[in-house]
């Protein structure tokens, strides 16, 4: 229940076991050009998808390396530890960040990037859409995309742990390019990154020198067009996996699944409430696939996961940078369901009270499983 990499279903990693593939023969051909297409669909858009060997952090840093040239001004609203790595990726490239800070518990919203783009023109507007660290979430992108259009910059968003857990119309609304990775809401193992690349993105990319090899859109597109191949060896096995996950999302439908991680995420944090817990992000930011809930006053956050651990064999993350030690990270993604958050909350409950918090047995079960009856 960290978030991410998340559980992985049997027949996800069984697409994995498969014997090893030729990634230059005509059976890798025929996987790629199939996960491409279904790509798309992942991303609710009919735009380029690339895919690549690589960390989330890696699908951030090819948006960079091809479109920011040293001097470029980049938006990058600051609110949690994932929206600085996009800055410092930024500043790596020679790229100049414009900062806007935003209040703790809260993400972005559009009158803040309407204010900023009157003050400074850029080149983007490069948005975390789920900030993993604090748990909170863009709630109006597509505002926030017009917004960037309408002052003429590109937009790039950072949806590593959002896209496919909440509502994310890539296509519709006109994201330039959108970073996403397989081991979060996708439920596939972690070791593949995406990046989707819209006709606007495109016309930049190929104005723009390219600042790493590896990443150079340009050549994966080439490869893609003239040999349905990637430029570099991918890692089939997770490919195969990654391939089988977005058949499996086609199955269940993209807004089936973003309304079961909100329905999950709802159970979590009526649950905490319901045990006195205090949730970190403001009600109207509140993430669908990282709840976040402060560590109680007397208690230690590396016990309460010590606990959960080693009695109830259920993992839960902390806190990052200046929120160790005060916050509690649990992930509400991928294959998470009624079953799941059931059984991690009552489990929450039996730790809490051995640790001395004074918390009323079954109150949160009995308080999310009214969500999910109401459901």
């Amino acid at each position: 229940m960290i978030p991410g990499p998340t559980n992985v279903p049997p027949r996800i990693l069984e697409a994995s076991y498969k014997p090893i593939i030729d990634h230059r023969g005509p059976e890798f051909e025929e996987l790629y050009g199939e996960l491409l297409e279904n790509l798309k669909y992942f991303f609710q858009a009919n735009y380029d998808v690339i895919p690549f060997t690589a960390s989330g952090t890696g699908a951030v840093e090819s948006i960079v390396s091809n479109t920011i040239n040293p001097g470029d001004k980049v938006l990058v609203p600051i609110y949690g530890n994932f929206t600085n790595r996009v800055k410092d990726v930024v500043e790596v490239y020679g790229g100049k960040v414009v900062t806007v800070d935003i209040p703790q518990r809260e993400a972005v919203t559009p009158e803040k990037v309407e204010e900023a783009l009157q003050k400074e023109k850029v080149k983007m507007v490069f948005i975390v859409f789920n900030e993993t660290s604090t748990g909170v979430a863009v709630r109006r992108m597509r505002e926030i995309a017009k917004i960037s259009h309408d002052h003429g910059a590109l937009v790039a968003v950072d949806a590593i742990s959002g896209l496919g857990g909440d509502e994310l119309k890539v296509g519709e609304w006109e994201i330039d390019f959108c970073a996403a990775a397989s081991q979060k809401c996708l439920a596939a193992p972690p070791g593949v990154s995406m990046v989707s690349v819209s006709e606007r993105g495109w016309d930049v990319v190929k104005s723009t020198k390219a600042k790493s090899h590896y990443f150079d859109f340009k050549l994966y597109k080439k490869f893609f067009l003239e040999r349905r191949q990637t430029p570099f060896t991918p890692v089939v096995q997770i490919f195969m996996a990654v391939n089988e996950a977005l058949k499996f999302l086609r199955e269940e439908g993209i807004e089936n699944r973003i309304k079961r991680h909100r329905i999950c995420a709802e159970a979590f944090y009526r649950a905490y409430e319901a045990m006195g817990l205090k949730c970190y992000a403001k009600r109207e930011f509140r993430s669908n696939t990282v709840t976040v809930f402060e560590v109680p006053s007397g208690l230690k956050d590396s016990e309460i996961r010590r606990i959960m651990r080693e009695k109830h064999n259920i993992y839960i993350s902390g806190g990052m940078a200046e929120l160790k030690g005060k916050i509690i990270r649990v992930g509400s993604m991928g294959i998470v369901n009624q079953s799941i958050v059931i059984t991690t909350i009552n489990a929450l409950e039996c730790t809490l009270k051995e640790l001395g918090y004074d918390v009323e047995l079954g109150s949160g079960v009995s308080e999310a499983s009214k969500v999910f009856l109401l459901a």
